[in-house]
C-alpha cells in the first residue's frame, strides 16, 4: 500500500516539473519577442522598464481605452472620464477596471509626458 502511495507521489512530482519547465520555457520565449517587438537594445529595454513600472505596455493601455492613437489627448480623457464613471461604484460598477482604466490612463499620459521631455514649453502669455 506504501509503495502505491510512493509511486503516485513521484508521477505527481514529475508531471508538475515538467508543466513547470515547459511554462517556463514559454514565458522565457514570450519575453523574448516582447523585447524584439518593442525594438530591441535600448529602446526595447526602455519599453520594458516602462511596462514594469506600470504593469502594463503601452499597447494593453491604448486597448483598454479603446484608442488607436495617443496622439489624441482629448479622445484619450473623453474615453478615461467615461469608463470611469460607467464603472463608479454608485453606478454598481468595478473597482477592478476603474483600477485597470486608471493605471492605463497613468501609462499612456506617462507615454505623453516622456514625448514632450523634449519639447519647449510654449509661453501662452
Amino acid at each position: 500500500m506504501a509503495a502505491r502511495l510512493i509511486k503516485i507521489v513521484l508521477t505527481g512530482v514529475q508531471v508538475v516539473g515538467r508543466a513547470f519547465t515547459k511554462a517556463v520555457q514559454k514565458e522565457y520565449a514570450a519575453s523574448q519577442q516582447a523585447a524584439q517587438r518593442a525594438g530591441g537594445g535600448k529602446k526595447g529595454t526602455e519599453e520594458a522598464a516602462q511596462t514594469s513600472l506600470f504593469g502594463m505596455s503601452l499597447d494593453e493601455a491604448k486597448e483598454i481605452l479603446n484608442v488607436d492613437s495617443i496622439n489624441n489627448p482629448e479622445k484619450v480623457e473623453s474615453t478615461y472620464e467615461h469608463l470611469m464613471k460607467a464603472n463608479s461604484k454608485e453606478s454598481g460598477g468595478s473597482f477592478y477596471i476603474q483600477s485597470k482604466v486608471y493605471r492605463a490612463k497613468e501609462r499612456i499620459d506617462m507615454e505623453l509626458n516622456k514625448g514632450n521631455e523634449g519639447k519647449p514649453e510654449q509661453n501662452t502669455t
